[in-house]
């Protein structure tokens, strides 16, 4: 079985943005980003940890670095709720390592957070990720349309309790 670990994002993560910036990788969130993108994402994930905005990690499977996850703040239905994603490298998907990585997530915010719901958002085309939600326990809710990255994307929202 694989050993799944979080580690906080660091300078030296920055290479794995780039391994997930392909066109297959990003189908499903309006295509892949520029240099320029990546760059400023990856300035956002060290930065959030510095100013609590988010808490951002590196997925290690096994001690190698495979992908990366977090949660950060955001507004939904009215309410301040965390939200979470993530993304693992295809030569490491199929393995259950984002579904063992979303649940060290959800015992981050469990015992970090400041609210009490934590939500994902995927494309409802996104089967992967949807399973990910379902196998980590979360409930299934609303398809919205929504912009992302100059997209429009068909999401379905996936909420989890923190609190219970």
């Amino acid at each position: 079985m694989t050993h799944v670990t979080l580690r906080r994002w660091s300078d030296e993560d920055e290479p794995l943005l780039s391994r997930a910036n392909t066109p297959e990788m990003t189908a499903h969130l309006g295509g892949p980003e520029t240099d320029e993108q990546i760059a400023d994402r990856h300035a956002r994930y060290l930065r959030g940890w510095e100013t609590g905005e988010s808490r951002m990690f590196r997925i290690d499977a096994d001690g190698e670095p495979v992908g990366g996850t977090g949660l950060w703040s955001t507004y939904w239905s009215g309410e301040q709720v965390h939200e979470t994603g993530w993304f693992v490298v295809p030569e490491a998907q199929r393995r259950g390592i984002a579904v063992a990585a979303l649940a060290l997530v959800v015992a981050d915010a469990r015992e970090h957070g400041t609210h009490p719901l934590l939500t994902a958002f995927p494309a409802v085309a996104n089967a992967a990720s949807n399973a990910v939600c379902r196998k980590a326990g979360f409930s299934p809710g609303a398809e919205f349309d929504q912009e992302f990255r100059g997209a429009q994307l068909r999401l379905r929202a996936w909420t989890l309790r923190l609190d219970d």
